[in-house]
């Protein structure tokens, strides 16, 4: 914790006031939530950023699309639109922002709309004539507009948020008890070697705060990095001179994963819009080399004129252990 955050402890103590107040009177029926006639399930976190909300949608989306009629709703952070969005072919980046925008290109067969007003998003998906059998709430848990069926609360590995404290001494959107409404926890960007006994330790700090079962993820990255027509062996990438750009949060594990020495990396801040200068920095970094970003980063490139030489690294969450236990906590909750 470094000084200034120090400093502005007061203003945590007064966040957290605010806070507080806010779910007591959601908690005492002051402030209305509202339920829907559909399965809603929530994925979220505590603190701010970076916890891997994205690749833990598309898990769910995996597990689920066979079975039911899907649709995700985010806010859509960063995007040019107003109001409730549901992406069509004109669809991009900017309509939906990047992360829903990612859904869609990945996942033709589910619905995607974007709405601050979650409780709007829901009441316009009904609508549709295709109307969706599961609703997959992105980054909602402290939308207390909507109370949904199944919470999934996200806390990364190197920021657990039982040692965490409210912003902004701290990384907190709300005080730790919030853990309290949740229906699993998932400890996100695990090392692989993560012990049991490590696992242990993790588990007991969190259930000082929450009663749910706790499972530990890692991020698996891909054997090949992949652009619209070709994929590149990461072997190569990690052997080459090449240019990584990342827009996300916390990039260290993407840089980490496929730099050497002669890598140029770049890093730009989380949902970053890439303006015609940033394009033309990268272009004259790379020359003729290879360009690598993320996935997320990808879609609001892969139109520029970096297109040509840029490539994506695709990721996903895996379940360290208990993955069938948690797959049924979800289905279970649907089945009801």
């Amino acid at each position: 914790m470094n000084l200034l955050r120090k400093i502005l402890f007061p203003f945590a103590i007064l966040y957290g006031f605010i806070t507080s107040i806010r779910n007591f009177l959601f908690d005492k029926g002051f402030l209305k939530s509202f339920s829907f006639p559909v399965p809603v399930i929530v994925v979220g976190n505590l603190s701010i950023g970076g916890t891997g909300k994205t690749p833990q949608i598309e898990y769910l989306i995996r597990l689920l699309s066979e079975r039911y009629t899907i649709a995700t709703l985010s806010r859509g952070y960063k995007r040019k639109s107003e109001g409730f969005v549901l992406a069509n072919a004109n669809a991009t980046a900017e309509t939906l922002g990047d992360e829903p925008y990612q859904f869609y290109q990945k996942f033709p067969s589910i619905q995607v709309a974007v709405d601050a007003d979650r409780k709007n998003g829901i009441e316009q998906l009904l609508t549709k004539e295709k109307k969706p059998q599961v609703i997959l709430l992105d980054d909602a848990f402290q939308h207390r507009k909507v109370k949904a069926g199944f919470y999934i609360l996200l806390t990364a590995y190197d920021d657990v948020f039982a040692d965490d404290f409210l912003l902004p001494t701290g990384n907190l959107r709300e005080s730790r008890s919030g853990a309290k409404r949740t229906d699993v926890i998932v400890v996100t960007k695990c090392p692989a070697t993560l012990s049991e006994t490590e696992q242990t330790r993790i588990k007991q700090r969190i259930k000082l705060y929450a009663a749910a079962p706790v499972y530990f993820s890692t991020i698996a990255f891909d054997d090949c990095v992949q652009s619209s027509s070709a994929s590149v062996p990461v072997t190569t990438i990690q052997q080459t001179a090449c240019v990584l750009v990342a827009g996300i949060a916390k990039p260290d594990s993407f840089f980490d994963y496929l730099k050497n020495s002669e890598s140029i990396c770049l890093t730009y801040p989380d949902h970053h819009h890439f303006t015609e200068s940033d394009i033309q920095q990268i272009k004259q970094q790379a020359g003729d080399k290879l360009i690598v970003t993320t996935e997320k980063d990808y879609v609001r490139l892969k139109d520029s004129e970096l297109k040509d030489q840029l490539y994506y690294l695709p990721i996903r969450t895996s379940l360290m252990v208990d993955s069938n236990e948690f797959d049924a906590a979800v289905l279970d909750y649907l089945k009801k």
